[in-house]
């Protein structure tokens, strides 16, 4: 089974990376998703990050605001794929996460996307991406999508565009 992990360090992300797990759903990406923090709950991200890649996880998504150590814990735990998606919130609006998600030390990389709804997209269409260099169905359906958004463009600006000729 492959599939990517969703990782939160609190409930409250949730309504952010909602948009993570419906992106997955959308292209037939299998997830597991769970809230489990760094500090506040180590040995739970400890066994699950060794648990879920013991059964396929091939990507971890980790989600965390301020201090945001998530994705760097799991990414000391495994040699798969991280990305990184920083939470707004605190009194630097999550530049402190995304700061804290994006300065790794060399050797321990961290992928990481945008502040808020943006990255909790990102990071899955990053996952899936990843996921399609041997996977050739969903390589297709990114391609498909990849149209589909230019066609949106196209059309959405022929209603109100003015050409000079």
């Amino acid at each position: 089974m492959k599939f990517v992990s969703i990782l939160m360090g609190s409930k409250s992300d949730y309504g952010v990376m909602e948009e993570c797990a419906k992106t997955l759903e959308k292209f037939g990406v299998m997830y597991e998703l769970i809230v489990s923090s760094a500090h506040r709950s180590p040995d739970r991200t400890h066994a699950y990050v060794k648990n879920a890649e013991a059964k396929g996880a091939k990507v971890f998504i980790c989600a965390a605001g301020m201090a945001a150590h998530l994705a760097g814990v799991v990414a000391s735990l495994t040699t798969k794929p991280v990305i990184g998606v920083p939470m707004k919130g605190g009194v630097m609006e999550g530049m402190d996460a995304l700061l804290s998600t994006v300065q790794m030390p060399g050797g321990m990389p961290v992928g990481t996307v945008a502040i808020g709804s943006a990255g909790a997209m990102n990071s899955a269409y990053l996952a899936m991406q990843i996921l399609a260099i041997d996977d050739e169905e969903l390589a297709a359906k990114l391609k498909e999508d990849r149209i589909l958004k230019a066609k949106k463009v196209e059309t959405d600006s022929s209603g109100i565009e003015v050409i000079l000729s």
